[in-house]
């Protein structure tokens, strides 16, 4: 299958290898861009744990300090092999979503041991602060990294869309989501989506999607990579006979 990915570069790049593992070729058009933000060394007395969202709050945060030593809480699975990547020593994976990321910190810490740091991006939602703010654990918000959002879907996709040369859509986030919705129904693609399968990492992805008609919507059981790629058909030839 020839396979949408609308990741920022990096992201859409490992994603590419993913799929091509499964027998599937990516056509990369990244709707968002990642701009890690400069500053002093980041903070951290009193810090006895990293929370992060996403790979490039992990990414942001080892542009700003060479210290790995910190327990580091991650969103998910992705997110914990970057931290992995950059050395961190200590990973926790949530395997989940924010609320799993503050259940596992609730269950694991105790907020007498010390602040939290969020590794986060603009506008990072608030979620995660209100709910362990009220457990008593005092949460700063370090900004590390500026998300720059596309207005039109790159040239090459345009022109899969445009000659049906696409079989399937990958959607990691409702942001993603709603750039994708935003940007087919401003080139006037909407009606190219109807041979698409739109593969998406959660029912929240799902939601912006809902005004487009695809093929078929997916939902993958569990907000994890591996989990979203099992959405797509296997190969004919891996197929059991």
């Amino acid at each position: 299958m020839r396979v949408l990915v609308t990741r920022p570069l990096e992201d859409s790049r490992r994603t590419a290898q993913a799929l091509a593992e499964r027998e599937h070729e990516a056509l990369i058009a990244p709707l968002f861009e990642i701009r890690y933000l400069d500053g002093a060394e980041l903070p951290l007395d009193g810090v006895q744990a990293v929370l992060a969202t996403s790979g490039n709050g992990v990414r942001g945060f080892a542009r700003r300090t060479l210290r790995r030593d910190i327990p580091l809480f991650a969103v998910g699975t992705q997110t914990a092999a970057t931290a992995e990547a950059e050395g961190f020593c200590s990973i926790r994976n949530a395997e989940g979503d924010a609320a799993a990321l503050a259940s596992l910190v609730r269950a694991q810490l105790r907020p007498e041991n010390g602040a939290l740091l969020h590794a986060a991006g603009t506008n990072a939602a608030p979620a995660l602060s209100s709910v362990l703010g009220e457990a008593g654990f005092q949460l700063r918000t370090s900004v590390l990294y500026d998300i720059i959002e596309a207005t039109e879907l790159p040239a090459p996709a345009i022109e899969a869309l445009r000659s049906n040369a696409l079989d399937a859509l990958l959607v990691y986030s409702p942001r993603s989501a709603r750039l994708f919705a935003g940007c087919v129904r401003r080139a006037g693609l909407a009606s190219s989506c109807t041979r698409l399968l739109a593969c998406c990492i959660s029912r929240e992805a799902a939601e912006p999607l809902e005004q487009i008609s695809f093929a078929e919507i997916r939902i993958a059981a569990y907000p994890t990579q591996d989990t979203l790629l099992d959405l797509l058909p296997v190969p004919r030839k891996y197929r059991e006979d």
